[in-house]
């Protein structure tokens, strides 16, 4: 064990924080609309990640001999492209992301490193450490993403803590956050003071504002009223 301090510490080889191992993965939301997004496999796994990829609103291509029936369907929706063949590097022109999710590890060590070799991020199904992410279990509630990851080690308890997440929080959070953007909106526009923004952000969150958003949305179309009502919340909150 490589152990140095605390601030700046080393533990087995990795950057510590209070002499804790951190994990080396960074969690990000990709803003993928529209951008081209390249499958390898056409079974269950597939499946699975091209559905996250449309609700993400990307220009899904999934390439395999074979397909599930819901990719088929999907492709004669239109709401994702299919070639029935095997992958091609060539798959890859224009792609953000790949996704090897075949049932060959060799292919899919192969479609990694090639999508890798031209700098696109790829991820390995069968194989997390193998590629460059993997990705999370997750609960889409419109704007309102919940992401649950255990870094590959255990994808059974991801599964189940955003099943836990789905049901404390409901579709209710879809509308809340498309208020709270727009509540953002008329911070920004009409409050100068990045601290008093920032105050008035925070009471847009309380428990109390999100009850009241939920039973009266705010009319955002007053700003004077908004920001009225915004300062009410923040001195209410008060200790």
């Amino acid at each position: 064990v490589d152990v140095k301090g605390s601030s700046g510490a080393l533990v087995n080889g990795r950057p510590s924080l209070g002499g804790i191992a951190m994990a080396g993965g960074y969690p990000v939301l990709f803003h993928i609309e529209g951008k081209l997004c390249v499958i390898a496999g056409g079974g269950a796994v597939a499946e699975r990640k091209a559905a996250g990829l449309l609700e993400a609103g990307a220009d899904v291509l999934v390439v395999a001999p074979g397909m599930s029936l819901r990719l088929r369907d999907w492709a004669e929706q239109g709401a994702i492209r299919a070639e029935a063949r095997e992958i091609r590097a060539s798959d890859l022109d224009g792609a953000a992301l790949a996704f090897a999710a075949t049932d060959r590890p060799d292919v899919n060590r192969w479609f990694a490193s090639e999508a890798r070799s031209r700098g696109i991020p790829a991820n390995v199904a069968d194989d997390g450490e193998a590629g460059d992410f993997v990705t999370p279990a997750v609960v889409r509630r419109g704007d309102f993403v919940l992401a649950v990851s255990a870094s590959g080690a255990g994808p059974a308890l991801s599964a189940r803590v955003a099943r836990e997440l789905a049901e404390r929080y409901g579709p209710e959070y879809a509308e809340l956050t498309a208020i709270l953007r727009k509540v953002r909106e008329a911070v920004k526009a009409g409050v100068p003071d990045p601290a008093e923004r920032r105050r008035l952000l925070g009471a847009a969150s309380t428990d109390e504002a999100i009850r009241l958003w939920l039973s009266s949305p705010p009319a955002v179309e007053e700003p004077e009223r908004l920001l009225r009502a915004l300062r009410e919340l923040a001195e209410s909150s008060l200790p």
